[in-house]
């Protein structure tokens, strides 16, 4: 690890963000373009992500299965709206044991295609329903521009499919879901987001709604940070998803899908990080803590590290993310710089001082200097930490939350809102128009985020062609 600064947040921006994944070995560029190699610490990352979703989805009765990357091309074909979403990102085999294929394949960009073909077959009463069902895999879209974990040819993410006998059970599994990515925003990850609706000229393809979660990154440009989808009946139809009602009668399914990928990641980072680098946000850091040893002799460094050595077993007893920092060959200073670097929450110091006094230093990666700091006894040190790292959860989401606050307008005329969006989120009146959205992100570059599911119910005008509106709407522009 460079002890070289970063280029400063406020400066180059994006530039910042691309030497922070690559030097705080989160992922690594892969030999194939717009690919990328996810590191250890990076994937850890996930995993933890990983986990606090996967613990929600199964609450609500999900279940995980897998269904196999490769598509046959008429099952893109079979749904005309999803082909025209998708045929410009695809990416398609045509070869296979040196032979060609006698149908081209499909390398999943999504699996509505094979999970609708599956459920054909399994789904034949209403006793079969409903099928909540989610896998965690990757998918390929074969994208133009990339940037490390925003968007990338190949990610990883988790996909939810189900299937239900209503559309009210559909709409219901929807909200359900865009909740749950909400609460694992806010409440884990420490992102505020906008939960909402996405406009007729946003939505996904072959959807009849698309809600997402909307997030404010550090530059004050959007970020969609997970998607869930009311697809009607428009895959049932397409793939004979049908089953007999309690009256004996065929009816189409209503199915739903939803997702949520590593582009969260990306998230996590430039909402939270500064120009030391990351911050991670304690409930998901793959290190909720490092303790890191301070001694000059061989006769300190056999009795701090004992002592170290202790703490960290204590604390992993605790059930806490703990790794002590047993490196030699570099200084104290440099193992500081490194971790914060990293973002972990929290620094654990222990010299000789320390142990005389039965105390040790904590510094919390989100209070820079002396400020961060504070001294507490060995003693009670779970408690210590808990506390520390409770306090650093909330405040990190305090931060984000006010930080978008001060970056949010509601511009009153037009030539106000061009300058909003310049600088962070503009929420205005919205006729509906998808002329106004189509001339509105050509002229300004801005896109509607989404119709905020919670609206004042006041009537204003359109913030573009100002006639009547009942609607707000957040514009900005985005990754």
């Amino acid at each position: 690890m460079s002890d070289q600064k970063l280029p400063p947040r406020s400066k180059d921006f994006s530039e910042w963000y691309n030497e922070l994944v690559i030097r705080s070995e989160l992922a690594d560029y892969a030999p194939v373009r717009g690919c990328m190699i996810v590191r250890p610490y990076g994937w850890a990352l996930w995993e933890n992500i990983q986990q606090s979703l996967d613990r929600r989805f199964k609450a609500t009765g999900h279940v995980n299965a897998a269904f196999p990357l490769l598509i046959p091309r008429s099952f893109i074909d079979k749904e005309r709206s999803h082909v025209e979403g998708f045929s410009p990102e695809l990416a398609v085999v045509t070869h296979g044991g040196g032979e060609e294929l006698e149908e081209p394949l499909v390398i999943r960009p999504t699996s509505e295609t094979i999970i609708g073909y599956a459920y054909s077959k399994w789904i034949q009463s209403y006793r079969d329903l409903p099928v909540l069902i989610n896998q965690w895999n990757s998918v390929m879209r074969w994208e133009m521009r990339t940037k490390l974990f925003l968007r990338t040819t190949e990610f990883f993410w988790q996909e939810g499919h189900t299937a239900h006998a209503t559309l009210k059970e559909a709409d219901i599994e929807t909200r359900q879901m865009l909740d749950i990515y909400q609460d694992f925003a806010v409440n884990d990850a420490a992102v505020p987001v906008i939960p909402g609706l996405k406009s007729e000229q946003e939505r996904f393809a072959g959807a009849d709604q698309t809600f997402s979660i909307e997030a404010m990154m550090g530059d004050g440009k959007a970020l969609q940070s997970g998607t869930s989808h009311n697809l009607g009946q428009n895959f049932a139809k397409a793939f004979d998803i049908r089953y007999l009602d309690q009256n004996g009668e065929l009816q189409y399914c209503w199915t739903t899908s939803w997702g949520l990928s590593t582009r969260f990641i990306g998230a996590i980072i430039m909402v939270h990080g500064d120009d030391q680098g990351l911050i991670l946000p304690p409930r998901l850091a793959p290190h909720q803590a490092v303790i890191v040893p301070i001694f000059k002799t061989d006769e300190e460094r056999t009795k701090v590290m004992l002592a170290a050595r202790k703490i960290r077993s204590e604390l992993v007893s605790s059930d806490f993310r703990v790794v002590l920092d047993e490196r030699e060959g570099v200084s104290p200073g440099f193992k500081f710089n490194d971790w914060e670097m990293r973002g972990v929450p929290l620094r654990i110091e222990i010299g000789p001082k320390d142990i005389a006094k039965e105390t040790v230093v904590l510094a919390r990666r989100d209070i820079p200097g002396r400020e961060g700091k504070s001294f507490v006894p060995q003693a009670g040190l779970p408690d210590s930490v808990r506390q520390a790292l409770n306090s650093i959860q909330g405040a990190l989401y305090e931060r984000a939350l006010k930080f978008r606050e001060d970056n949010t307008t509601a511009p009153e005329n037009y030539a106000a809102f061009k300058g909003a969006v310049e600088k962070g989120f503009a929420y205005s009146f919205w006729c509906g128009s998808a002329q106004c959205e189509k001339s509105i992100k050509e002229e300004t570059k801005a896109t509607l985020r989404c119709i905020p599911l919670d609206q004042t119910g006041d009537k204003g005008a359109c913030i573009y062609c100002g006639k009547p509106a009942e609607e707000k709407a957040y514009f900005a522009k985005a990754y």
